[in-house]
């Protein structure tokens, strides 16, 4: 019963957001265990007690770039959408435009950004995060980072991770710079 309600879920989930989730299905076919111990990640990704939406996405944009090439990039973006972040501060984020983000953007960019890259002035950001928005926030971005970073990982270990795509907000092309020049 369990299985079939994740089977049903996965369905409803790639349609809303037309997202591959055939690495999610193996998964779920071939070890149910490690599914169901992999399931609660999704909703532990999706954690924010004390940043502003777009501070959040900012760092999970960051992340599901690190690790993707397109698809997981894009299924952020989408959510993003959804959740309300403006599409220009996405945009800023995919083309690691700083000037083009407003300050809550900025900061939570710039964090992500130095975390994924194992900057020496990490502890910087970090410190400045914490100003911002107190521990609880650096957990926030940290949670969504690393978490997000997950999922694409998850994907190519499995064998999945197979297709690059243009990444798209709202319908428009977006030129994705995944490091600094």
């Amino acid at each position: 019963m369990r299985s079939w309600i994740a089977r049903r879920s996965l369905r409803a989930f790639a349609k809303r957001y037309g997202y591959d989730v055939t690495y999610l299905e193996t998964l779920l076919n071939e070890s149910p265990t490690a599914f169901f111990k992999f399931a609660p990640l999704m909703k532990a990704a999706a954690h924010r007690e004390a940043v502003p939406v777009e501070a959040s996405f900012a760092a999970k944009i960051v992340g599901a770039m690190a690790e993707d090439c397109g698809p997981c990039t894009q299924l952020v973006v989408d959510m993003a959408l959804e959740a309300g972040m403006a599409k220009d501060q996405i945009e800023a984020v995919l083309r690691r435009d700083a000037r083009a983000m407003n300050e809550a953007t900025t900061l939570a960019f710039r964090f992500a950004d130095a975390v994924v890259r194992r900057s020496t002035n990490d502890e910087e950001f970090r410190d400045a995060v914490k100003a911002q928005w107190g521990k609880k926030g650096v957990i926030d971005l940290t949670m969504g980072l690393q978490l997000g970073r997950m999922f694409p990982m998850v994907k190519a270990g499995l064998g999945y991770a197979k297709e690059c795509r243009r990444v798209t907000v709202s319908g428009h092309n977006v030129d994705v710079v995944k490091q600094a020049a």
